[in-house]
């Protein structure tokens, strides 16, 4: 039988909203079953995390239930992308669920609102069917805290000595230097930095003698088309380093205008009093913006120098170990992991590729874990939560294959978050369980480059400067780096043909613009006006905006040589 006018859309619509309902079904991942069997305990898990860390803490949680609870467990994965694609599913998860709860309680006759819904924890009323959130950000955690997605772990206390010891020696701390490391529903269970890779054989070939060591090394022209960068609105931890980019470039700004510690401090409460103006707190704030703007045209730069933009953060380091790029933005355990694997230099033995932390461009930052709200596994869940915060769990981090209480096949190579992982000189206690891991370790937490305690005392987080604008940030940069990136690409290469930045201001001035309607965008406008647009719009403005202006760029820099 034919099918009538519409059908055929009506069925795609159909079959498309099965496919979205099915995504995580799709791209879940199996386990080695080892010695569970089917019937057995199940957990279900969203995360961004890869294979190895996958595996290990499936494998590793089974055994840790095994012998605490007498079962075995099966952890069903569910990777459907970054924590961007994570946070849209489990919205759209929820606004289902409680959607169909309301209507269920007014076909019994009962008054139900959505925001009744969402203050259920109950897996048959409102539920997404998945039991943790595993990996990702502070910045998605947070906002899945706001938006009632997840639920404190534990309803009075947690477990003795999870956080703090009995002494109250705290063990996990709830922030340090400005970074939130844990909130009421998320708990930061691994540690991050952000930095550069380098390869010393490419840096040669350019004629790079110093390997960078501060963001601003990667906008010199000689490493045009030779950095590799990660798509900040795929990932929340490339989203994160950006930031850093950013926020450091502020702080330089406030240091530069004569302002130290003691005067930020004393500013940031005044101004989170509202405690009135002043011409001193006005040009402190000055500063402030000064520098945002400074930290936008960086972060231009370095996507005028971009060899791509990927959407793996994992891809920069390999490329850049392989010689297929010079240098690349990368999460610390990526930069160092590759580094490793990476050739050695035949002469020397020492790898061709090296990692660093630029010294006060990067904060220490958390990689959470939540639980669901209406988590169909409860208690299972937070037994997991309990694990992967406590040490059996924090070992997997960054002990050696087959050391006893680490993994079986994958170094993973990330810092873990517990003190007991560091030296802690002034606290025997502290420095006595450093000493018990630091035979097992793959990386020297002891070392002053990887210590992110002693990392952290060197960048402090001012939250007000830079975490209201981290959404729109990702936006700007898709717009000013991604959208326009040829364009961009093409006006940068003219200029540098032409003697360079400094003998083509006007190209560079119109290089260096920034959207000027509604209102010309800066520290306040970007979120006072701009995150109040609809997002395609703003998008599809700036996008306009930024390859005209860097069309023209390219036609001043080509008048100016004519000349």
């Amino acid at each position: 039988m034919p099918f009538r006018p519409g059908t055929i859309k009506i069925l795609s619509v159909a079959l498309a909203a099965a496919g979205v309902v099915a995504l995580p079904f799709v791209f879940h991942r199996p386990q080695e079953s080892g010695d569970w069997t089917p019937g057995g305990l199940e957990l279900v898990v969203i995360t961004p995390h890869n294979e190895a860390i996958r595996h290990e803490f499936a494998r590793g949680f089974s055994a840790w239930h095994r012998q605490r609870y007498g079962q075995p467990v099966y952890i069903d994965w569910r990777v459907i992308g970054g924590t961007t694609e994570i946070m849209r599913y489990l919205g759209s998860e929820y606004a289902a669920a409680a959607e169909h709860y309301v209507k269920r309680q007014l076909r019994a006759g009962k008054t139900a609102t959505l925001d009744d819904a969402m203050g259920m924890d109950d897996p048959g009323s409102v539920s997404c069917r998945i039991d943790v959130f595993f990996g990702g950000g502070t910045y998605d955690h947070e906002r899945a805290e706001r938006q009632r997605l997840t639920v404190p772990a534990w309803s009075d206390r947690p477990p003795a000595g999870l956080f703090a010891d009995a002494a109250g020696r705290e063990l996990i701390p709830e922030q340090l230097s400005g970074e939130v490391w844990r909130g009421k529903c998320f708990y930061g269970n691994v540690l991050s930095t952000f930095g550069i890779c380098y390869n010393l054989d490419r840096l040669r070939d350019q004629n790079i003698t110093a390997p960078p060591g501060s963001w601003r090394d990667l906008t010199d022209p000689r490493y045009f088309g030779l950095v590799g960068v990660a798509d900040p609105t795929k990932s929340g931890s490339v989203a994160k380093a950006f930031e850093m980019i950013v926020h450091e470039a502020c702080a330089r700004s406030v240091a530069a205008a004569g302002y130290g510690s003691r005067e930020i401090e004393a500013f940031e409460r005044r101004i989170a009093e509202n405690a009135g103006d002043s011409g001193e707190l006005a040009a402190y704030q000055n500063a402030i913006e000064s520098g945002w703007l400074d930290g936008i045209r960086l972060v231009r730069r370095i996507g005028a120098n971009a060899r791509y933009f990927t959407d793996s953060a994992g891809k920069v380091p390999v490329d850049v170990g392989a010689g297929v790029t010079a240098a690349g933005i990368a999460i610390d355990f990526y930069g160092r992991l590759q580094s490793e694997l990476a050739h050695h230099d035949p002469k020397t033995g020492r790898p061709v590729m090296n990692y660093v932390t630029p010294v006060g461009g990067s904060s220490v930052s958390a990689d959470p874990i939540s639980l669901l709200r209406g988590a169909p596994h409860r208690e299972l869940a937070v037994r997991f939560i309990e694990y992967v915060l406590g040490e059996d769990g924090q070992r997997l981090w960054n002990y050696r294959v087959g050391e006893p209480g680490g993994p079986d096949r994958y170094a993973l190579r990330r810092l873990p978050i517990r003190r007991t992982f560091y030296p802690a000189p002034d606290d025997p206690e502290l420095d006595r369980g450093f000493e018990s891991h630091r035979p097992h370790l793959t990386d020297p937490l002891g070392d002053p480059a990887c210590d992110v305690y002693r990392i952290a005392s060197a960048f402090t987080y001012r939250a007000r400067w830079t975490s209201r604008h981290f959404g729109i940030q990702r936006d700007l940069i898709r717009a000013m780096c991604m959208d326009s990136g040829d364009e961009l690409r093409e006006c940068w290469a003219a200029i540098i043909a032409n003697g360079g930045p400094e003998r083509q201001p006007e190209a560079m001035r119109l290089m260096e613009s920034l959207p000027d309607t509604p209102v010309p965008l800066d520290w306040r406008s970007a979120v006072e006006v701009y995150s109040k647009m609809p997002r395609t719009e703003r998008l599809r403005r700036w996008t306009g905006f930024f390859r005209q202006r860097y069309r023209q760029a390219k036609e001043a820099v080509d008048l100016g040589r004519e000349k």
